[in-house]
């Protein structure tokens, strides 16, 4: 029986070992589909609600997967959709493949029906790899090529292939001049700085005397390497959003998170070091680093193209993070003096503190702090937790304490809504036996996390363990964009953009056949947390959480505080509240106690 191009592409991604392919169906890849009625759905088809989801769903499974990750969809319009989510992918460093269908080549150029100009939509999101099949022996060099590319560099590749050219018969490249003949093998390799980078960069790092760490997503690989520099130089570590994972929060020099979304102790420890390693981290917020000149430094990153970048590094180690650091570690001297390290564990204990007490504090009718840090004491050991794009990124950041196996990742530097709940359902497909958590604000669960909740009812009895818990912030407001437009545009709220609909998701989980629990009282928080997490299947909580609690940076500038202050005295809807809340949270860095939840205040 002879076989079709769109046969070979399935066929060859099952030799590069692709399990799950993230699409939505269209005429441009009806050559495509009908293959894998041949291939007995190998590898599985997941069918989103909409492409961009597809694009998400590939995003969320290579990130908690370590794998590649596969979309397709068809010509024009679904080309078109699948572009912020491979801007995700591109943005965050991320290994997609996506193989996208092309009007028939006898119609190219004719102004048919969803032609559109494929290689200059794609070629900057896949500007390391985008390529049109054109004839049945160019397939394997370019479906390899792509795959080969996604893996090495860490980014997004398209393959385009026309529809007519889907059904040709596959013909293999000859031993011929102008043919390119490929091979499927990827052996792993390693990227290793010089011995004589190894060595300046110990004896920066041994000259400090108040050493600071940044890990990144880069470090991931590299968790027993990065405690033990840690715990030989007497560092702290600060943990950029995308490497919220790389390091147990219950470490005592763990200071958390970075930047405008981190905490107190990271913003103090870069303030006050005197030195600063930064590993597989390219945080773009330099102000949250040390002072110019200050610190010096050394950064590890596998990537010479973004090394170097954000800080005057003194040098800079190009290679992988834990092959760098167990080279680097026999260089090291341990730093017997312990005052800076006992500084900074002094600081995140009393950090823990305050955040307890901003957490119990009463709201209306439900603190959002509350609904993540009641979550983080009850998160299963080998939880997969993703986060949206909004307000509810702040309580993850600085609440959710992640331990034990535990992964966790959110659209990092896109920063894109809407990719919690696909993002989830991506982490599902790729470890179908572990719990997973997305924590989404309700403008992005209206955006699209509502649609995709019917993937979940689709795909639910594939999963081993089939717990996927979706927690909705729902405070009616666009309540990120509305602080911003507070604190940087001296602006009310302005209710007609800001303003959202008060939908009963749990409702609508419960009408697509999941569980749905919608909590009213802060004393109900703890209880549906436990009963989700107990579920035997999906559950989506429906928390009904005050927007007036506000996301106070770890240091609030003059600027800041002046123009929220100008913007509550504009007739801010919400301005009472607004002030009485940011009082209160403030006060509680200088309030001894812990009041219980929803206790007056």
């Amino acid at each position: 029986m002879s076989t079709d191009v769109a046969d070979r592409i399935l066929s060859r991604l099952r030799e590069w070992g692709v399990e799950c392919v993230f699409g939505y169906p269209g005429d441009g890849i009806n050559g495509l589909l009908a293959a894998w009625g041949r291939a007995d759905d190998q590898p599985r088809f997941i069918q989103s609600r909409h492409e961009e989801m597809s694009a998400f769903e590939a995003v969320g499974y290579a990130k908690f997967g370590n794998r590649l990750g596969v979309c397709v969809a068809t010509s024009g319009p679904g080309a078109i959709h699948l572009l912020n989510g491979l801007y995700d992918a591109k943005l965050d460093h991320v290994p997609v493949v996506a193989i996208v269908g092309q009007t028939a080549r006898s119609a190219m150029g004719g102004s048919y029906q969803q032609e559109v100009d494929l290689h200059t939509l794609f070629k900057d999101v896949a500007s390391d790899f985008v390529e049109t099949v054109t004839v049945p022996e160019q397939l394997p060099n370019v479906l390899d090529r792509a795959i080969r590319t996604a893996y090495a560099r860490r980014c997004p590749t398209a393959v385009i292939v026309p529809a007519d050219v889907q059904e040709l018969e596959y013909t293999p490249p000859p031993h011929a001049f102008k043919m390119v003949p490929s091979s499927l093998d990827r052996s792993s390799w390693t990227a290793m700085p010089s011995p004589d980078a190894l060595r300046r960069a110990a004896d920066v790092l041994n000259a400090g005397d108040k050493v600071a760490i940044l890990a990144g997503q880069g470090a991931a690989g590299a968790r027993a390497e990065v405690a033990e520099v840690a715990e030989l130089l007497g560092a702290g570590v600060a943990k950029a959003l995308l490497g919220k994972d790389v390091l147990s929060d219950e470490l005592p020099y763990v200071t958390g998170s970075i930047g405008l979304l981190g905490t107190r102790p990271s913003y103090e420890m870069m303030r006050d070091c005197d030195t600063l390693l930064t590993i597989g981290s390219s945080f773009p917020y330099s102000q949250f680093l040390p002072e110019f000149g200050k610190a010096r430094a050394v950064q590890i990153d596998i990537d010479p193209h973004m090394i170097g970048m954000r800080y005057p590094y003194e040098v800079n180690l190009v290679g992988d993070a834990r092959a760098t650091l167990r080279e680097l570690i026999p260089l090291l001297r341990r730093n017997e003096a312990r005052d800076w390290f006992d500084e900074i564990c002094a600081g995140v204990e009393r950090w823990t503190e305050i955040m307890e007490r901003r957490a119990a504090l009463s709201a209306d009718p439900v603190n959002p702090e509350h609904v993540a840090a009641a979550l983080s004491p009850l998160l299963p050991d080998h939880a997969m937790v993703t986060a949206d794009s909004g307000s509810a990124t702040n309580w993850f950041a600085r609440h959710v304490r992640l331990r034990g196996d535990m992964r966790a990742s959110l659209s990092g530097t896109l920063a894109t809504m809407g990719c919690g709940v696909p993002y989830a359902i991506g982490a599902k497909f790729a470890h179908p036996n572990r719990p997973a958590i997305a924590l989404v604000g309700d403008g992005a669960m209206q955006m699209n996390g509502m649609a995709e909740l019917i993937s979940v009812a689709k795909y639910r009895h594939l999963w081993d363990d089939p717990r996927l818990v979706v927690a909705v912030y729902n405070n009616r407001d666009l309540n990120q964009v509305t602080w911003e437009l507070r604190a940087m545009g001296g602006a009310p709220s302005f209710l007609p953009s800001q303003s959202l609909p008060d939908v009963s998701y749990a409702a609508f989980a419960e009408s697509i056949g999941l569980t749905g629990i919608r909590v009213e009282k802060p004393e109900e928080v703890e209880g549906a947390w436990r009963a989700a997490l107990e579920a035997d299947g999906p559950v989506v909580l429906d928390f009904v959480t005050d927007p007036s609690v506000p996301p106070i940076p770890p240091h609030a500038t003059w600027e800041q505080i002046e123009a929220t202050a100008s913007a509550l005295l504009k007739g801010d809807a919400d301005g009472a509240a607004v002030m009485k809340q940011g009082l209160k949270s403030k006060l509680q860095e200088f309030l001894p106690g812990s009041p219980r939840p929803g206790a007056d205040d």
